[in-house]
Order: C-alpha cells, then sequence, then structure tokens
C-alpha cells in the first residue's frame, strides 16, 4: 500500500514546486535592480535565495542596507504589473494532481507575498480546488514558523498528522517537522540535490510520478 495513502490534506508549497518560477523572478528583480543602477544577479544566486520571502530574498540581493526598501516596494510593483509571464506548472505534474486530490484536501502554503501567491494559483492552478492558499501576510507567521502550517491545517479542519507537506526546500522541510507533519521533497524544484537531503524529509521524491506513487 501506498505509504501516506492515509493522508486526508495535502499542503504544497508554490514556486519549485507546483510552477517553475524562477525565470519570472529573476526577470522582476533584476528589472528592479537595474532601475536602480544595482548590479544584477544571476540565476543561480537567485535560486538559492528564493523560498524565505520576498524580503529575504531582496535584502541578499541588493549591496546597499538603505535602499532595501525601496528596492522591495519596486520589485513587488514590477511582479504584481505580471505575475505569469513564464511561470508554468511543471510537467507531468497535472496527471498526478488529479491522482492524489482524489478525496483529498489541497493547499498551498508560501513564503511568497500572499496576493502573488493567489494570483499565480488563479492563473495555473484553477483545475484543482485548492481550499486554502496562503501567501507571506504581515503579522502572520510564514514558513519555517510551524504555526505558518499549523493555522493552515486549522483552516482546512484536518489533523496536522493527517497532513502532509509537499516542496523544494529545507525551509518546508523543517516547517513540516517542527509542526509535527509528514515532508515530502521533490528534487526537480530551487535546491540543489543535496541541500534537500542534508535537511533530512521523510520522503524524497525525483519525479512527479514518484510523487504519486507515495498516495
Amino acid at each position: 500500500m501506498p505509504v501516506l495513502r492515509a493522508a486526508r490534506a495535502l499542503v504544497f508549497d508554490l514556486d519549485g514546486t507546483l510552477v517553475d518560477s524562477l525565470a519570472d523572478i529573476v526577470l522582476h528583480l533584476n528589472a528592479t535592480l537595474a532601475e536602480r543602477g544595482l548590479p544584477t544577479r544571476t540565476r543561480e544566486e537567485i535560486g538559492e535565495w528564493v523560498g524565505y520571502g520576498a524580503d529575504q530574498l531582496v535584502i541578499r540581493a541588493v549591496p546597499h542596507p538603505e535602499m532595501v526598501a525601496d528596492t522591495l516596494e519596486a520589485f513587488r510593483a514590477h511582479y504584481r504589473a505580471r505575475p505569469v509571464v513564464s511561470t508554468c506548472v511543471f510537467p507531468e505534474l497535472a496527471g498526478v494532481l488529479d491522482a492524489i486530490a482524489m478525496g483529498r484536501k489541497l493547499a498551498v502554503l508560501s513564503n511568497k507575498p500572499h496576493d502573488l501567491t493567489v494570483e499565480v494559483v488563479d492563473q495555473l492552478l484553477g483545475r484543482w480546488q485548492f481550499a486554502v492558499v496562503a501567501g507571506q501576510r504581515n503579522g502572520k507567521p510564514h514558513k519555517p514558523d510551524p504555526a505558518a502550517l499549523l493555522d493552515v491545517a486549522g483552516e482546512l479542519a484536518v489533523d496536522p498528522r493527517d497532513c502532509v507537506m509537499i516542496g523544494d526546500s529545507e525551509v518546508d522541510i523543517a516547517t513540516a517537522r517542527a509542526a509535527g507533519v509528514p515532508s515530502v521533497a521533490v528534487s526537480w524544484g530551487l535546491r540543489a540535490l543535496d541541500i534537500i537531503e542534508a535537511a533530512e524529509p521523510d520522503h524524497l521524491v525525483h519525479s512527479p510520478a514518484q510523487l504519486g506513487e507515495l498516495f
């Protein structure tokens, strides 16, 4: 029997897990940096920084602390203007989502700003009924704070032990562990495999097909 067959709710990270969004993040961040005469960053650098929220991304990208607040505001404005340029659902994931969603509640828990999280889900993931979509909001806990995941479980009305957190980074794995929720790490996202393995997820999959086999 699949090891996670009894799961009643699946909580997904967004960037690097459900959608391939790195190109758009790079596009908007580098456009913002260039407008301010700041050095642009490589795709590899930005990929390593994604996952802790827009504020932490900009803090790492901007070499001058006094320019962070203005750059962060401008980056968010850039992104809101065109949230989906080349972002897409990962190949082969759609059919797997169809299968594993049957009889289960679905949620998205992201450190992306909340309005952008909702917009991307609405544009690209409307085929599936996500009962909760939660991005980073002022005054609300965010990953890796376990309260972020526990709040989602509460909104779903599902015991955290009956949920599964699925993500592509050490942030997702740490959040799940602290909340007492089983974790599944996917290797097709933004983190190098050695970083994911070092975080010690409960399960590690390398393809959407392998994800489906767990359920």
